[in-house]
């Protein structure tokens, strides 16, 4: 067995894999996780709009940028994280991009996403 064969088997056996909704970048999701402090645990969410997907298999990531007091802040989510309890997708966005980085430079009205019509 070579190097990859081995790691392959390794992710395939010890990583857990999660059924993730589909969402990509410009949805707006909220993401439950959980936070331990000390002996207890909860579940916190963090609701914004997805700025990218990265990353295949067990390495698979999710930026999510939210405004929190007229602040940006960007999280990083790992698919693959024992703490992500779970994603709710809230709105499907309309976008011409995978990586929808311009959004860091636009405030107010000109940061809204159009919503998907069904």
């Amino acid at each position: 067995m070579n190097k990859a064969e081995i790691i392959k088997f390794v992710e395939d056996t010890c990583i857990e894999k999660k059924e993730l909704p589909g969402f990509k970048a410009g949805d707006t999701v909220t993401v439950h996780y959980k936070i331990k402090e000390g002996n207890k645990e909860r579940i916190q969410t963090f609701q914004g709009v997805v700025l990218q997907r990265s990353g295949k298999g067990p390495n698979e990531t999710f930026t999510v940028r939210k405004i929190s007091g007229n602040i940006g802040v960007e999280r990083i989510f790992p698919c693959t994280s024992p703490f992500l309890d779970k994603i709710e997708v809230n709105k499907h966005g309309v976008v011409r991009r995978a990586r929808i980085y311009y959004l860091r430079g636009l405030q107010g009205k000109k940061a809204r996403i159009k919503e998907q019509r069904h």
